[in-house]
């Protein structure tokens, strides 16, 4: 190597930086597209035909999840997960280049990071504090207020003025510490996992391969992660610690420990690289490494570049799911009053309805009645909790719920999702590349395609 490269030997070398720029096109000044326009139709779709039916059949009680409109208009948002000390706040300062800056996230090997950490654009370097991001309406963390305050302290926002947060926002957190108790933590860990969980576009789940041990909570984790293998990406970090037969052992480890949790026909893609700014130990695969790591950043770079249409799909998934639970609540609802008589004991009727659903076809004829993928219904228990809360005679029938003017909405909500979420989608479609519009990709046909289904 030439003379000026020599440094002092207790300073590690830096790698280059150049292909992270390069395939994040984070030095093309190019203007953002204009989405704006696509948003407000997608907003309107979303209040006009798909919010009426969520109110009027509770469906946050069932899901606990309400679409805000800062949810609505938000970046794509990458999670990180993982067991402790695996490398995810070095990651994440990795790829903003946050080292050496004040800003850099806490990084060592005992459990640093104890916050969700929300790292997002900013025209400066500054901290927001969890309690001021979950009263800010217009971002989209306000719902997380109903986690309590215990977690609104564990809860923090840094903006950074970086060009890749300018079209992604990045989430860190806590380590998961197997053999520890969740009450330890003060506040619903899982919850609010999920909470993230079910927003992100991409998670990246990151093992150190030194030690991988797949214990209860990661196993509860994976848990959660269901329905969502698609957003997820297993990273392999610190693969220039361990010699090749030892990575291929920890490989083959890895997969044999996740494959009763993922059950996919085709398991989540796996990448093996270190992830951190220093240069990869000598002798060990670096080529190998380095185009993991371009295949990861242009993963990351396609999340980005569809964001519009992960975004609407997201909310015809939405609509999808709000439509089967209305249809159920009507179908309940329609079996008690059918079975009610004048002498019968209302609470006693529907108690048997909610204990045996099965006896009165209730989940079986939403089946035979429309186009409902049996992968989309929710499970029975639900519905014993929801309906403990929500008494069912405070529902009205879905027959009942049409008005001169505005129609019915059970056909708006039918509308939205076989019409016009589908043209709004193929509108911004246009422009890219015809494959992107393929009915594969996005499912925009009548009924929703269940890729995960077994063979």
């Amino acid at each position: 190597s030439p003379p000026e490269e020599v440094e002092d030997a207790s300073e590690p070398t830096k790698r280059d930086r150049s292909h992270l720029e390069n395939t994040l096109k984070l030095n093309e000044e190019k203007p953002a597209d204009d989405v704006s326009g696509v948003l407000q139709r997608l907003r309107k779709i979303y209040h006009s035909s798909i919010k009426p039916l969520e109110h009027s059949y509770r469906y946050n009680e069932l899901r606990q999840h309400e679409i805000t409109d800062g949810e609505i208009t938000s970046k794509p948002m990458v999670l990180f997960l993982g067991p402790w000390s695996v490398g995810k706040s070095s990651m994440i300062n990795y790829l903003l280049g946050l080292d050496n800056t004040p800003y850099q996230l806490y990084t060592g090997a005992e459990p640093t990071t104890s916050e969700f950490t929300v790292i997002m654009h900013g025209p400066k370097l500054k901290t927001i504090e969890g309690i001021v991001m979950a009263a800010d309406s217009a971002r989209s963390f306000s719902p997380l207020e109903k986690f309590g305050q215990n977690f609104l302290e564990k809860l923090i926002g840094i903006e950074v003025p970086h060009k890749l947060l300018e079209r992604v926002t990045f989430v860190d957190t806590p380590g998961i510490i197997e053999n520890r108790k969740q009450q330890e933590r003060g506040y619903p860990f899982n919850d609010v996992c999920q909470w993230f969980i079910d927003r992100a576009d991409l998670i990246f789940v990151v093992f150190d391969p030194t030690k991988l041990d797949v214990g209860l909570e990661l196993e509860m984790l994976f848990r959660q992660l269901k329905g969502r293998e698609s957003q997820i990406r297993i990273i392999l970090n610190k693969a220039d610690s361990l010699a090749t037969q030892e990575l291929m052992r920890v490989y083959g480890a890895l997969f044999w420990s996740l494959a009763p949790l993922i059950n996919v026909t085709e398991p989540p893609r796996v990448y093996v690289s270190s992830f951190w700014p220093h240069d990869y130990h000598p002798d060990t695969h670096r080529d190998l490494f380095l185009k993991e790591e371009i295949s990861l950043l242009e993963d990351l770079n396609q999340v980005i570049e569809n964001r519009m249409e992960n975004k609407i799909a997201f909310i015809r998934q939405h609509a999808i799911r709000v439509r089967i639970h209305a249809l159920l609540v009507d179908r309940y609802l329609q079996t008690y009053k059918d079975k009610m008589t004048f002498f019968s004991d209302g609470e006693l009727v529907f108690r048997d309805i909610v204990e045996d659903p099965d006896r009165f076809f209730i989940f079986k004829s939403i089946l035979a009645k429309t186009n409902v993928s049996k992968f989309d219904l929710p499970n029975r228990e639900a519905y014993k909790d929801f309906f403990g809360i929500n008494p069912i005679t405070s529902f009205k029938l879905l027959s009942q719920q049409c008005s001169y003017m505005g129609g019915c909405f059970l056909e708006k909500i039918e509308k939205a999702i076989t019409r016009e979420l589908p043209d709004l989608l193929g509108s911004i479609g246009l422009g890219k590349k015809p494959n992107v519009l393929s009915c594969d990709v996005t499912g925009c046909g009548e009924t929703p395609k269940n890729r995960y289904r077994k063979p």
